[in-house]
């Protein structure tokens, strides 16, 4: 089984970047596509970004310009880059990844962003 853990959150300003950091442990040898997904509050699940095996990159359209998404397959750890941060970016952002063809979720981090 994988297990991803999720780090980087915290409360930042308005404008002000971060960067989260998902590491994934145990049996990592199936590991697939590894993506961050945000939910705020009061709204559905969302996909922001995610990086194939290969390394192929996919940003949701609303994120474009804002984020980067990238991994180290040598410590299975993908990273968001967030930048020019606004307060609706204000949410938990969750990891996620494959495991072959089963979908992995970590526990979330939370971003807080004041205006």
């Amino acid at each position: 089984q994988v297990r991803l853990v999720e780090s980087g959150g915290g409360l930042v300003q308005a404008g002000e970047s971060l960067r989260l950091t998902c590491e994934a442990s145990g049996t990592t040898s199936r590991l697939n596509a590894m993506g961050w997904f945000r939910q705020a509050p009061g709204k559905e699940r969302e996909r922001v970004a995610h990086m194939s095996a290969g390394g192929t990159r996919n940003i949701a359209d609303s994120f474009k310009g804002r984020v980067a998404i990238s991994r180290d397959d040598n410590k299975n750890i993908v990273y968001l880059q967030m930048n020019s941060l606004k307060p609706e970016d204000t949410a938990v952002y969750y990891c996620n990844a494959k495991d072959g063809s089963i979908p992995v979720w970590g526990q979330g981090t939370q971003v807080t962003v004041s205006s």
